[in-house]
């Protein structure tokens, strides 16, 4: 089909997955697009989607196969979304389209998941060329069409001209509960509502958000999958005994997005045999690198994340799948009996309070390493705000971000969730469940990784005294690093001969 050239509103590279779905987006709330793939293929794809579910008789999307003819199908100044994969391809585009003509106040808006230095290296890059700015997109294919969660970042005056179009496609919250409004049909609108994107800062901040979301992400799901292992191999239940079960507790606080669609997955069954199809899965999980450096950032602010590190390990040891194999048939481990039913039914109770510990932990872990990294880098983060806009739209939106919101709306200044009033009531009220759980997965040789670690840091946060003054003395006496007297002026530092008879101890000036 032939069609009418027209100006577009929004340019658009990158037609895969999310970036159709987010053009579609776009186009169900009313702007016209300009749309470049290196694909043909998927170029036309995209029209003859669009031609199926536009109802408003006029071309919402233009076909483009350069960047050159990109640029002359746009308004003045342009306005261009990139949905491309990290790393070189933006730098390659960006380069294209400086030799297409682009101009200094025109944007470009990088929709990927880059790592937030590279999105801080490229602004300073290309400032004089046009104005970098960054969005990071949370929610997956469906999220892209329906509507998404938006962590933008970088020039105010490019979100000044961003604002109202991000607004416009986000997933909106109800004002009043703070409740997801679904929007499931092509050509839907939602005019109302609370939008789930806000202005996170200056650029590389938004992607900075969006990696420690996916790192949180990362500890959710791992959370889950333990339970499930818990479920499945102790307690040996059935897929649809363990998808009842999360079904339920979807029902409750640990109501969320990760759960209801593992309830799916556990039910969905082969057509030939009617197995589970999760049964049949091979169990080496993938990793894009997100979790990773969220792992890495914190361990490079000194910020401790271990429920977020131990999922990122569990995908690691997942894929030593030869070396588990081999490992199974050589090392022991409990032997595990079947329970009675009312014992049963306190393991899933002990379990379910074990998992909304553990995902409180990762979130607290999660928004004090934004805190941290928002020291160090001089951003103002508003984490009221972020939580607002991962309570629809994204992957780890659950129910009890409206807490988290309301702990931060209460003191902006909350060094970690879990000096929160409601937070502390929560962890208090469940924390011997939270043992119970841990001690019985435990004894039946179920690694949870992220569950365990969750618990050590609880207990490490909790503890006033930590082991580290045996380590600070270790340190002392093979490298002579010094240590502080708890018995002295603050700040003071001291050295020990160890290995002499006198053990004289030395006043090192601070």
């Amino acid at each position: 089909m032939t069609q009418d050239k027209f100006l577009c509103d929004i340019g658009f590279i990158g037609l895969g997955v999310m970036g159709k779905n987010l053009v579609l987006n776009l186009a169900d709330n009313g702007y016209n697009i300009a749309a470049f793939d290196l694909s043909d293929e998927k170029v036309q794809a995209l029209i003859a989607q669009d031609e199926i579910e536009n109802t408003t008789g006029t071309p919402r999307v233009y076909g483009c196969s350069s960047y050159t003819e990109l640029l002359s199908q746009l308004k003045a100044p342009h306005l261009i979304v990139l949905s491309v994969p990290a790393g070189d391809p933006v730098d390659q585009i960006c380069e294209n389209l400086i030799g297409a003509g682009i101009q200094p106040d025109d944007i470009i808006i990088d929709t990927g998941n880059s790592l937030w230095l590279d999105t801080v290296a490229r602004e300073k890059k290309y400032k004089s060329n046009f104005l970098l700015f960054s969005s990071a997109v949370s929610g997956g294919e469906v999220g892209a069409r329906f509507g998404p969660s938006l962590m933008p970042s970088g020039s105010p005056y490019a979100w000044a001209r961003v604002k109202p179009i991000w607004e416009a496609i986000a997933a909106k919250v109800d004002k009043k509960t703070g409740k997801p409004i679904e929007r499931t049909q092509p050509g839907q609108v939602i005019t109302d509502g609370e939008p789930c994107t806000t202005y996170i800062g200056p650029a590389g901040a938004g992607h900075y958000v969006k990696m420690v979301h996916n790192g949180i992400e990362y500890a959710d799901m791992q959370i889950i999958c333990e339970a499930y292992h818990v479920l499945k191999s102790a307690l040996r239940l059935t897929c649809d005994e363990i998808a009842d079960i999360f079904s339920q507790w979807n029902k409750g606080p640990l109501d969320s997005y990760l759960l209801e669609i593992s309830v799916e997955v556990l039910r969905h069954k082969t057509k030939d045999t009617n197995t589970p199809l999760v049964e049949l899965i091979l169990d080496k999980a993938g990793q894009k690198g997100t979790g990773l450096w969220t792992a890495m950032s914190s361990l490079e602010l000194g910020c401790p994340a271990p429920t977020i590190a131990q999922a990122v390990y569990a995908r690691s040891i997942s894929s030593f799948k030869e070396l588990r194999t081999q490992a199974s048939a050589l090392l022991t481990g409990p032997q595990q009996t079947a329970l009675p039913a009312a014992e049963q039914q306190e393991i899933i109770e002990q379990l379910h309070d074990a998992m909304y510990c553990a995902k409180i932990c990762a979130y607290a872990q999660g928004f004090q390493l934004m805190k941290l990294a928002g020291k160090e880098h001089g951003w103002t983060l508003d984490f009221a705000s972020i939580a607002k806009i991962w309570r629809a739209g994204c992957i780890i939106r659950a129910a009890f971000l409206q807490s988290i919101t309301n702990a931060y709306q209460q003191n902006e200044h909350l060094d970690n969730l879990m000096l929160d009033d409601f937070f502390i009531k929560q962890l208090n009220e469940r924390q011997l469940n939270w043992r119970k759980a841990i001690c019985f997965a435990t004894m039946q040789g179920v690694p949870i990784g992220a569950l365990s670690s969750s618990l050590a840091y609880y207990d490490s946060m909790r503890c006033e005294t930590l082991p580290a003054n045996l380590l600070q003395a270790q340190r002392d006496f093979f490298g002579a690093h010094t240590f502080e007297r708890i018995d002295k002026t603050p700040g003071k530092k001291y050295h020990v001969q160890w290995s002499t008879k006198d053990r004289e101890t030395v006043v090192v000036d601070s």
